[in-house]
């Protein structure tokens, strides 16, 4: 009868109850055991209790309180355990050795109460007399969890935000307030957080979703932060609801993918455009020239100046379309540079031969200063040469009376050892309040100024982009009716030895 109230005990108890030998394999399993820790007696006799139930950062815990019974016959403690399906919960354990008829030490009687709850009501207790007041008046969701992740307090916009009635989220497990899918990872980050407790800013990490007690899930940031109270760390969680921010992040996400398509529709139809009009320009250009060459037979002075205009015009509306074919090369990313060992004096010579007659034609003097060494650049021969052909297209066309002259040297710009290509002029110059504009894309100065010079703008502004990819950048200085200077510097780290 006396076994038979004992075994009744045994299943019957609320607590776990669990026999194991000297070394800790369990050998009795109780139905009290399963309920508090979720393995049923098949699954836990025959194994360590410690790597059943100890979790991975407290292993010498568990041996600690193994060597304990051994060597005094008797333990009791509280600490946090581990159950089968990840949770952690607190367990207020006692046990007692037992020995053979030789004295010498056979089994281990354990007996673990789950004070989960009551550990959570006298944190609970402490934080709400210490804190309870402010968490209520921040305007964020706070959510205040001990290292079992049992919410130990949830403010008002907390039990709002989830969907709670008031005090109902207490004891509740953190993984409660998120999606399914994101628990099991969750329960490992926790882990990982409650061994390296730090302060995690708002915004930072991962992607995360709170679930709403009507199963509804929204997405959210979470910033925490380790609090040290006298029953232990708790930690502090500030949850924000970013489904506004997402809703309007998706929208300028789905405008910037409508933008895209538009920008490489433009850049299709510019050069598809650039294609067909250069072919049929080339052949007015060329046949003009034919013409003028008196080739197909004698002209008289009025035809002479209207195939000039012809041509002039022409070549005009050809630079135009280069010019907006280059910038939708720039602007898509689709320029190729070539860098290679550029002999700048060789090259300024060579773009200054095409311009003499156009100076000449305005009674300009267009001179060369250089110093006695060549100077040599790692750089684009393309790129430099079209925006030193940009500089000094600007300046004769700007120019009336007087002298163009570019200078070649070298000097420190913005910290750096940089080769110098300066274009001055005596030419109309640029007011102070035209400066702000002067290198924006089909932008002129003021037309009441200039209205006897055509153009497009895209120069400065082409060469300002070209500069950049050639490491390079394009200063000015300007005195309004006096002139301007225009330099481009190129960096003479990049050169090639």
């Amino acid at each position: 009868m006396t076994s038979d109230f004992g075994t009744l005990i045994l299943n019957e108890s609320p607590d776990a109850v669990v026999l194991t030998t000297a070394d800790g394999v369990v050998v009795c399993w109780t139905p009290g055991a399963q309920a508090v820790f979720g393995y049923s007696g098949e699954e836990a006799v025959g194994c360590r209790l410690d790597e059943l139930i100890v979790p991975p950062g407290r292993i010498d815990d568990g041996a600690g309180v193994l060597r304990q019974t051994l060597e005094h016959g008797v333990a009791s403690y509280e600490s946090m355990r581990r159950a089968k399906d990840g949770a952690l919960v607190y367990i207020d354990s006692s046990s007692k050795l037992i020995r053979g008829a030789d004295g010498r030490p056979d089994y281990i009687l354990w007996s673990k109460k789950d004070v989960t709850a009551l550990k959570v009501l006298r944190d609970a207790k402490l934080v709400e007399a210490r804190y309870n007041g402010i968490l209520e008046s921040m305007p964020d969701a706070i959510v205040l969890a001990n290292a079992a992740g049992r919410i130990v307090l949830a403010n008002r916009q907390a039990e709002q935000l989830f969907g709670y009635a008031r005090g109902a989220l207490r004891g509740a497990v953190l993984e409660q307030l998120m999606p399914e899918r994101f628990r099991g990872a969750h329960l490992a980050h926790r882990a990982g957080f409650a061994a390296q407790p730090l302060v995690r800013p708002m915004g930072s990490g991962r992607d995360l979703y709170g679930l709403r007690s009507d199963g509804a899930e929204f997405p959210v940031e979470i910033s925490l932060s380790p609090i040290e109270t006298e029953e232990g760390a708790l930690v502090m969680s500030a949850i924000r609801d970013i489904s506004e921010r997402k809703r309007f992040e998706l929208t300028l996400q789905e405008k910037n993918i409508e933008l895209a398509k538009a920008v490489a529709a433009k850049d299709s139809f510019l050069a598809g455009m650039s294609h067909e009009l250069r072919t049929p320009l080339n052949a007015i250009i060329g046949f003009t020239g034919t013409m003028l060459m008196k080739l197909p037979g004698p002209i008289n002075d009025e035809q002479n100046k209207q195939l000039r205009m012809v041509q002039s015009s022409a070549r005009h509306l050809l630079s135009l379309i280069n010019d907006l074919l280059e910038l939708t090369r720039i602007e898509s990313g689709k320029v190729e540079l070539e860098m290679a060992p550029l002999m700048c004096g060789a090259l300024i010579e060579e773009v200054l031969t095409s311009f003499r007659p156009q100076a000449r034609s305005k009674g300009l003097a267009l001179e060369f200063e250089a110093g006695p060494e060549e100077v040599t650049v790692a750089s684009d021969r393309r790129a430099v040469q079209q925006i030193l052909m940009n500089l000094i297209h600007n300046a004769i066309k700007f120019t009336n009376h007087g002298t163009v002259l570019v200078r070649l040297a070298t000097a420190v710009v913005g910290a750096r050892a940089c080769a110098t290509i300066s274009v001055s002029d005596t030419g109309i110059g640029i007011a102070p309040e035209q400066r702000a504009g002067l290198f924006q894309a089909f932008s002129q100065l003021d037309a009441t100024a200039v209205r006897q010079f055509e153009g497009t703008g895209l120069g400065l502004h082409l060469s300002r982009k070209l500069a950049a990819l050639l490491h390079g950048e394009i200063l000015f200085d300007s005195e309004y009716g006096v002139g301007s200077v225009f330099t481009l510097a190129l960096p003479l780290e990049h050169q090639a030895h």
